[in-house]
């Protein structure tokens, strides 16, 4: 994808050769982003983000390229979301499916490999936040949770989302429907009827009607499948246990 000239972080990644993802989203200058990609991790060393030995090396190789370690989260498909400025030192990993940041080069972190990762910023690049949303934490509440922590306006907030397994192949049971329908029935039209039982689900557009209903004005992203798209993208879906997993991180630079 085309660069920003800009931003220096991209022109590094992009000298060494690695493939990443600059979101394309009208973020104020001083808010940086970026979402690694399957041939960016395997090739580089970045396999996945288990807590094996292998996953720990692909963490170093990430954080070359970044102002400091990332708040590295224990994701359990919640909505809890913590202060990342509080965790710097903290150990173990809190167990949350989100993280804010208000201070300079504290950067926010989710891994993904079907589920959606959603960043998070105010106009004017004051507080930034990460969330890791997959159908329960979709239903249970963790972008609205996001934005409340975030003590934002959220008319004034702007999102992106990330790379997610896409409306054609995700099909889900009639857990996943009553989860999301039982309080909003409106967003049976983010599902279409499959087969007996069974119904393709748009990740996308299930965030995109929680977060409009929240009163965000400003979403970008979507649009990508991490199934389809296999050379691009880890899917758990797909490839199972040996699937690796996607990072998505942001943070507030000094300028």
């Amino acid at each position: 994808m085309t660069t920003p000239a800009a931003d220096p972080l991209a022109a590094r990644l992009a000298a060494a050769g690695l493939d990443w993802i600059v979101p394309d989203w009208p973020a104020p200058r001083r808010v940086r982003a970026l979402s690694t990609t399957r041939a960016s991790t395997t090739e580089n060393g970045f396999a996945s983000s288990s807590e094996s030995s292998g996953g720990d090396a692909a963490r170093i190789a990430l954080q070359r390229w970044l102002p400091t370690d990332p708040i590295w989260l224990d994701q359990v498909h919640g909505t809890t979301i913590c202060d990342a400025d509080a965790l710097r030192a903290r150990s173990p990993r809190p167990r949350a499916d989100g993280a804010l940041t208000r201070q300079i080069d504290t950067v926010c972190a989710v891994q993904t490999a079907d589920c959606l990762p959603v960043l998070f910023t105010d106009r004017e690049g004051s507080v930034v936040a990460a969330a890791h949303a997959g159908w329960r934490g979709l239903a249970s509440g963790v972008l609205e949770g996001a934005l409340a922590a975030m003590l934002a306006d959220p008319a004034d907030v702007l999102v992106w989302m990330g790379p997610a397994i896409g409306p054609r192949v995700y099909e889900v049971g009639a857990d996943v429907l009553e989860a999301h329908c039982g309080a909003d029935p409106g967003a049976a039209a983010c599902f279409a009827a499959q087969r007996p039982g069974k119904w393709l689900a748009d990740l996308y557009a299930l965030a995109r009607r929680r977060l409009t209903r929240a009163g965000v004005g400003t979403i970008h992203g979507g649009g990508r499948c991490t199934f389809s798209e296999r050379a691009l993208f880890h899917s758990y879906r797909r490839d199972g246990s040996a699937a690796g997993r996607m990072w998505t991180l942001i943070w507030i630079a000094a300028s």
